[in-house]
């Protein structure tokens, strides 16, 4: 566990320092609506056409029960099928990289960085992680919540990990979304995913086995208030305009689901 005055590898200095042209950009922050999950997953393709387009901190809402794929695992080793019907969950891919993502609507918080990846220039991909998930780590800690970046891409403290991100690039844009665990019925997690099962695919990269310890195991504040508070930290780092999803970003999302990530093709595509 590092010390209070590091992220992780980084020192908060560090991080200053590294960050620095992060205050010069023209951040947008799109805060929570209730979505599905694979209008979600879609929205992070819409904002990240491309590495000019400003950058954005949006905050996910999910308004159903879902397993989210990473971009390159097997839909047969990941999901226990028969479970995930029986529970209802919609079960969507995503174009990152990464492990299964178990999704309960009041009990996880997810977000995206979508920015040009000179913002990251100089960077090895995975101190990229431990940059663009250090101003959640001193959130958190402003709250008393024990948190640290426990390499390649989680966020942990001492009685396990707190949450997982993940990312894709394309087009000179860096897409990282995180999701952190806030309340989990482990019992579900571990019934609708095949973690530390026997693969019966030899394709897709399984997700790792690893204790889960949500954020209500250190405080008593509601999931939004932690939400709220975490934009707010954002703010006082980088600045930017809070300015939520239009009608025409919600279309495009909308119309891309459709096409794409709702489908059996693209949810089925490493089976």
């Amino acid at each position: 566990m590092p010390e209070p005055e590091r992220i992780g590898s980084f020192t908060l200095a560090d991080v200053d320092r590294l960050t620095e042209r992060w205050r010069g950009l023209p951040w947008r922050i799109i805060p929570e609506t209730p979505l599905s999950p694979a209008l979600n997953v879609a929205l992070d393709e819409v904002f990240a056409p491309r590495g000019g387009a400003p950058p954005v901190l949006r905050f996910w809402r999910w308004n159903h029960p879902a397993i989210i794929l990473g971009r390159s695992q097997s839909l047969a080793n990941e999901i226990d099928l028969d479970a995930a019907a029986e529970m209802n969950l919609h079960i969507v891919r995503r174009i990152s990289g990464g492990g299964a993502m178990f999704i309960e609507p009041e009990g996880a918080i997810t977000y995206s960085l979508i920015l040009p990846d000179s913002a990251l220039g100089g960077l090895t991909i995975r101190q990229s992680y431990e940059l663009c998930d250090a101003w959640v780590v001193r959130g958190l800690r402003e709250l008393g919540i024990d948190v640290y970046h426990a390499p390649i891409n989680d966020l942990a403290c001492a009685a396990g990990k707190i949450g997982g991100a993940a990312q894709a690039r394309r087009n000179g844009a860096v897409v990282h979304h995180t999701t952190l665990a806030y309340s989990m019925d482990s019992h579900a997690m571990l019934r609708a995913l095949r973690i530390g099962r026997e693969s019966v695919s030899p394709r897709g990269v399984r997700s790792a086995v690893k204790t889960v310890a949500p954020l209500i195991q250190q405080t008593a504040l509601p999931r939004v208030a932690i939400v709220e508070h975490l934009l707010l930290a954002f703010q006082r780092c980088y600045g930017g305009e809070v300015r939520a999803l239009s009608e025409t970003e919600i279309l495009s999302g909308e119309e891309l689901a459709k096409a794409k990530y709702a489908t059996d093709a693209w949810t089925r595509d490493v089976e």
